[in-house]
């Protein structure tokens, strides 16, 4: 992966990388889930998973319909990381992405709802 031009420093974009590389070989029970649906249910669009905007992570990213998925662990309840992800998905959208915010919980004991709204969005 090449040097993002949004990121100011080099250095913090290879940790983000490694970052990136060891998210995708061990993701959590809910990415994995995500993943194969994405995957093996055709939603008709490409996506990668860990994708490196700017100067942070992304779950899931499909560039054709500038969508952003993020899938929300416990850490997120607590209020600095809260405020953190208000930021992101503000940056994101100046940039003219969508993002969808689904918990752990939900994409495991809610599948059909989550598909449904991604195909919504994918339309």
């Amino acid at each position: 992966m090449a040097y993002s031009y949004e990121t100011a420093d080099e250095a913090w974009y290879k940790l983000l990388e490694e970052f990136a590389k060891e998210n995708r070989r061990n993701p959590t029970e809910a990415e994995s889930l995500l993943w194969e649906i994405l995957r093996k249910r055709q939603l008709g669009k490409p996506f990668r998973r860990q994708h490196i905007i700017g100067d942070f992570i992304v779950d899931f990213m499909c560039l054709p319909a500038k969508l952003i998925i993020e899938v929300d662990g416990g850490y997120h309840n607590i209020g600095n990381q809260q405020m953190l992800d208000e930021k992101r998905t503000e940056w994101l959208e100046k940039k003219g992405y969508k993002v969808i915010r689904f918990t752990n919980e939900e994409v495991l004991s809610d599948t059909k709802n989550v598909i449904i709204k991604l195909k919504n969005e994918l339309l």
